[in-house]
């Protein structure tokens, strides 16, 4: 998926300098308990599926949009996993971005996961103990997924 025009308008003003964007990230499990990774297209790494929400857009109906976009698959999310404000993070081109990602946990109701844009070349169902490294915040998202605890994590939040 190319770059949103929402954010290419943003770029037109503010160029390559930092620009906050919300994002989500999606841990989806299948019936037998595996984990759905993309190998993203521009590093070549295995990755839950991400992206950006649209202007507007709520989190998990931005998180079930990606989903499908990437992997041909209809989900639902059932439980929020996290909000974090992620580290500056620098694009090939250039651009910075701060994410504020919230990650969601879903599960499949229907599709066959294939390669479905250009953003990855490959799409597989790992089991939780063989997966391939994956990004802090990733690995955070898919442990709280995998956890019994109902509650969501954020940055400097005290369970009551």
């Amino acid at each position: 998926m190319p770059i949103p025009e929402f954010v290419l308008a943003l770029r037109a003003k503010v160029g390559s300098d930092p620009l906050p964007l919300p994002g989500v990230i999606a841990v989806v499990l299948d019936e037998h308990g595996r984990v759905l990774l993309v190998r993203r297209s521009d590093t070549h790494d295995w990755a839950l599926t991400t992206g950006c929400l649209e202007p507007g857009e709520q989190p998990v109906a931005g998180a079930v949009r990606e989903v499908h976009e990437e992997t041909g698959l209809d989900v639902v999310a059932d439980r929020l996993l996290s909000v974090e404000a992620l580290d500056l993070s620098v694009a090939p081109n250039g651009d910075q971005v701060h994410w504020l990602a919230v990650g969601v946990r879903c599960r499949v109701t229907d599709g066959t996961a294939r390669v479905n844009d250009d953003e990855s070349i490959q799409v597989g169902w790992f089991d939780p103990a063989e997966m391939p490294p994956l990004p802090p915040h990733q690995r955070r998202c898919l442990d709280l997924a995998l956890s019994e605890d109902p509650h969501a994590w954020a940055a400097g939040l005290t369970a009551v």
